[in-house]
Order: C-alpha cells, then structure tokens, then sequence
C-alpha cells in the first residue's frame, strides 16, 4: 500500500516569498544608502566621520566620505578628501566639516550639487569637473559667510572668539542692557550683534578670512558680497557685516606636510576599486 505523498506547494511558495522580501529590501537598503562623495587620500593622524544618525567612524587612508558626513581632525591631523569629480579639499588641524549635499555624474550636469559646510577650523580647497562646469552649484558655507566659486583654489580660515572676548561681550551686553534699561529705552539687539569682538595683541581678530592662489572666489552674507582674485585676502567678521579686501596677509596657518601638496592622480568612479583592505572603526 502506497502512503500519500505530501503537499510541499506551500511550502516552496512561502519560502519563494520569503526570498523575495528579502531580495526587496536589499534592493531598497543599497537606494537609502548615502552617496559615495570621495575619499580619503592623505591623512597625518585621527579623522572622525560623525554620521546624521549618530554613529561614528574612525577613517584611515583609503575610507570613502559619503554625502551627509561631518568630518572632524583631531589637534594635529590634516586631511585630503579627492571627490568623485577631482576636487580637493585638504582640512586642517581642529577643523569640523560637513559634507552637507554632494552627488556628481558626469553625464547629468543638471544633477550637479556640492553643498559644504565649515563650521570651524580651515581649509584648502581645489575645485573639480563639477565646479569647472556648474560653478553655480557650489557653495562652502562658514558661520560668517558662503564662498562661492569661479574655477578657483582658496584657503578658508575661521577664527573664533577668546574666552577672554566672549566675556567682554557678555559684559558689554549687559551693561548696555542696563543702561538703556535705566533711560527706559528699547534695547536694540541687533546693534549689541554687530559689535566687533576685541582680539589679544597680536592676534587675529575673530571671523572668516580668505585667500585665494588661483582663479577667483565670491564671499556673501546678508550684508554684502565682495569679490577676490589670485594674490588677495579678504576678511568677514561676522554674519552681519560684509567681506572686505585686507591690504596684506593676515598670516592664515596653513602648513600641510609636503606629500599633501603632490597630485594624487584623478579618481573618477573607479576610485572604489583602490579601497584599503583596512576596516572602518564605528562607534554607535
């Protein structure tokens, strides 16, 4: 007598579902995965890459910087990201850096976005294919102003205020609060903003200084632009007064070691395969 076989149908069509989640939400992970913007190509010590949500990467030569990243050098660190397009940007020492929006093709020019953001320390930065061909489509914003571009090689430098100056502010705020308080007279908070912060003898006074060593840069905010060419310095203070040309160097410390100032060749979109074999370290 001959036992029923039994009905696997079932079976194979769930397991078939199954798969197919799977496949689905691979496919949908890879879409949600921030873009590849560069990589690291020159690096002197610690580099931090601090994602949106919250995880941390320690990067080494080699790591690829994706869209959205922010990247922090440590006191003695200097860093070359090459991005997708050939641009350079070489941070300094106690620099912070946000990678806010970058996506580069070279056969969709009307895709083209480099959005940065210096929230303090310096730069170097050497501008790339998208930047030769879409110039409008960059823009280094810093606490004192944006930098925009005209096929360009600029250095950017925030100067923050002292503690010592800071105090003088508050100090300065509220004393003036106090007076006007006494001749019962609206306080005018924009007028205590636009105070120049005192600076230690011989040293810079706080704000976003610029030079440019090759073609041209437009530094704006809501007080005005200005304009400045290869040999030239500029200076911002703050968000509410605008750029002005200083009449000699500052003296902005830019100092990376020598091999920082060798080509690194292009990378292209085959930069991926020169991967180090290295992993990154994530701190969650």
């Amino acid at each position: 007598m001959k036992m029923p076989q039994p009905n696997n149908s079932h079976l194979v069509r769930a397991l078939f579902r199954g798969l197919l989640l799977l496949a689905l939400c691979g496919a949908a992970g890879a879409g949600w995965a921030a873009q590849v913007a560069g990589t690291i190509v020159q690096l002197s010590g610690p580099l931090l890459a601090k994602k949106a949500g919250g995880v941390v990467r320690i990067l080494s030569m080699r790591s690829e910087v994706e869209s959205g990243d922010t990247l922090v050098t440590e006191k003695n660190t200097y860093a070359m990201v090459k991005f997708i397009d050939n641009s350079e940007i070489t941070l300094k020492p106690g620099t912070t850096f946000k990678v806010e929006d970058f996506s580069y093709d070279a056969g969709k020019p009307d895709a083209d976005s480099a959005s940065f953001n210096l929230v303090k320390g310096g730069l170097r930065s050497v501008t790339g294919l998208l930047g030769k061909r879409n110039k409008e489509k960059f823009a280094m914003k810093t606490p004192s102003a944006t930098i925009g571009i005209r096929g360009t090689t600029f250095i950017a430098d925030i100067v923050e205020p002292s503690e010592e100056a800071l105090a003088s502010r508050l100090a300065y705020n509220l004393a003036s609060t106090a007076a006007l308080d006494q001749l019962a007279a609206p306080v005018r908070p924009l007028m205590l903003a636009q105070l120049t912060l005192p600076s230690p003898t011989g040293a810079r006074a706080p704000g976003l200084y610029v030079q440019v060593l090759d073609g041209l840069i437009h530094v704006t905010n809501p007080a005005g632009t200005s304009n400045f060419s290869p040999g030239q310095f500029g200076y911002t203070p703050n968000f509410r007064q605008p750029p002005v040309l200083l009449p000699v160097n500052p003296g902005i410390p830019f100092t990376p070691p020598p091999a920082f100032n060798q080509s690194t060749g292009p990378s292209g979109s085959g930069a991926g395969t020169n991967k180090s074999n290295t992993i990154d370290c994530e701190v969650r």
